[in-house]
């Protein structure tokens, strides 16, 4: 099997941000002019410096990335009228071919603000925002295969309630954004029976996240559900691995600076005699400098062969 390891949104390395903003406060108090121009300004500059980051991750042979929800500032503001998509569709298009001619695998991650099953209409209402907004940046990059990474959400009323009502407003989405949706276990309600039985009904991936699992598991032996898991995707699956703070209960969810490669490796050697590939998203404070030092410990430990700077095969 061949693991490619990635990063989440930001490179501690190089130091820049695809996350520069302004407040929607600070916003309002400029005139129109004003306005556009400083959107415009902040867009290109998140853009130029995405750019310089898919080049560092080419030159690293970095293959999968996360990229930044807050790359287009105040974007799913319904009274702010500005197209984040047409004036920049060559730098789009640019950034885009690089991704696709180096196999680099690009997603997002919707944030604490997308809750599909909330019982508000306008928390819905701006999750389906969102949802096509992140889904028009990966359109504008040309992205094969969009995806957008989402937990179920709310529980108001239990479980059985949410799910349904997720299902429900699934259902009232455009087909293109649909098939963008990937559903992760959470690390306090929705464990991996729960996630594997909502995406078995909508016929959509599940993607897994260990560390979600080690703080939700109860009872549940996950080996049982590896393949499971897994048989929901058509393309090769991906998941989410962390490190927890501290595995004190108070600090357990949050995750590490860096990777535990011990655990990493009981996880990896938990998986291998199912002998699929696997792109792993590292999920640490670190960024990239965790990715590396993971990698590292890798090779000291373990005789994985590696096929370049992030790959290995086991």
């Amino acid at each position: 099997m061949i693991i490619h390891l990635g990063y989440a949104c930001i490179s501690k390395t190089i130091d820049i941000t695809t996350s520069k903003t302004i407040s929607y406060t600070n916003y309002l108090k400029l005139n129109k002019q004003d306005r556009f121009n400083k959107l415009d300004k902040i867009v290109k500059e998140n853009l130029n410096n995405l750019e310089l980051i898919i080049n560092y991750n080419i030159k690293n042979n970095i293959h999968f990335f996360r990229l930044s929800s807050a790359l287009i500032p105040l974007a799913t503001i319904k009274d702010i009228d500005f197209d984040y998509i047409t004036p920049y569709l060559e730098l789009y298009k640019k950034i885009g071919l690089k991704i696709k001619e180096n196999n680099m695998r690009v997603d997002f991650h919707t944030g604490e603000f997308t809750v599909l099953n909330s019982t508000k209409k306008e928390v819905l209402e701006n999750t389906f925002e969102i949802l096509k907004y992140h889904y028009s940046i990966l359109n504008a990059l040309n992205i094969d295969n969009p995806t957008l990474v989402l937990h179920v959400g709310s529980s108001v009323f239990g479980k059985d309630n949410s799910i349904k009502r997720f299902i429900n407003n699934f259902k009232k989405l455009p087909n293109y954004i649909q098939n963008s949706i990937v559903v992760e276990n959470d690390d306090k309600v929705y464990n991996i029976l729960d996630v594997l039985k909502l995406c078995g009904k909508l016929n959509i991936p599940m993607v897994l996240d260990y560390h979600h699992y080690i703080c939700n598991s109860g009872d549940i032996n996950i080996t049982d559900y590896y393949k499971e898991i897994f048989k929901t995707w058509t393309k090769t699956p991906k998941l989410h691995f962390s490190s927890p703070k501290n595995k004190t209960k108070k600090e357990i969810r949050s995750h590490h600076d860096y990777i535990n490669s011990d655990d990493f490796i009981s996880f990896i050697e938990s998986i291998k005699h199912l002998n699929i590939n696997l792109d792993i998203m590292i999920e640490a404070k670190a960024k990239d400098e965790a990715l590396f030092r993971l990698i590292r410990e890798l090779k000291f430990k373990t005789n994985y062969r590696f096929i370049d700077e992030t790959s290995f095969e086991v």
